[in-house]
């Protein structure tokens, strides 16, 4: 061979191995952005699993009740005033709105305290709606009248109202009284009947509530 042979032959062996490196590196770097783009998405995944989370907790909230501490007084030291109405059942305890509907709460706490409620029945009691008692008649006719004190506190689940005719809503009864079963069945109710308290404590005594039912004692003191 030659010496121009041998020369062609050279640089016929450095350029392929040029080219073959080329192509070597090529190859590394697509594989290098596959692998980002997958760790990227991995990331991003993760990220927004705890957005996921936190509406589900918002949608789907946990209800739990607060704990209620034995008192003697029907004021407690946050200034609410509490009720106890006890049943065969249990004690349910509610705190009334003495600032939205003083009157009403000061009537009702009269009564309360001069044993009015004792031993008088829920004479109406509708599932998924409401519990209505205090009527000294037993039959849903009973009690006096009193100015209806109407505000926009929404009628929820443990809700207390005051029955009234369906004449008109500025008129409502001075000893007839309701406890909502449910939201849902009540809700329609605000504004339109008198608010005056919620249940704090014994949700699960309210359900067991039945027509017919003892109001055992309405008082002031719980526990």
């Amino acid at each position: 061979m030659n010496l121009k042979n041998k020369l062609q032959l050279i640089s016929l062996i450095i350029l392929s191995s040029v080219l073959f490196s080329a192509c070597t590196n090529k190859n590394t770097e697509t594989n290098l952005n596959l692998n980002m783009t997958q760790d990227t998405t991995n990331n991003s995944i993760q990220e927004n699993n705890p957005t996921q989370e936190n509406n589900s907790a918002l949608q789907n909230p946990v209800v739990t009740e607060a704990p209620i501490s034995s008192t003697d007084s029907a004021k407690t030291n946050t200034g609410e005033t509490l009720i106890s109405i006890k049943t065969k059942d249990g004690e349910i305890i509610a705190k009334l709105y003495s600032k939205e509907t003083p009157n009403t709460v000061a009537n009702f706490i009269k009564k309360a305290d001069s044993g009015f409620y004792k031993n008088l029945t829920f004479h109406r009691v509708i599932t998924g709606f409401m519990a209505q008692g205090g009527d000294p008649t037993g039959t849903g006719m009973g009690g006096g009248k009193q100015a209806s004190e109407l505000n926009n506190i929404p009628f929820v689940r443990g809700s207390f109202g005051l029955a009234r005719t369906g004449e008109t809503n500025q008129v409502s009864n001075d000893s007839q009284f309701f406890i909502c079963f449910t939201t849902e069945g009540c809700q329609h109710l605000t504004g339109d009947y008198v608010n005056f308290g919620e249940v704090v404590s014994g949700l699960d005594i309210l359900d067991k509530i039945q027509q017919g039912d003892k109001i055992i004692d309405i008082t002031t003191k719980t526990k």
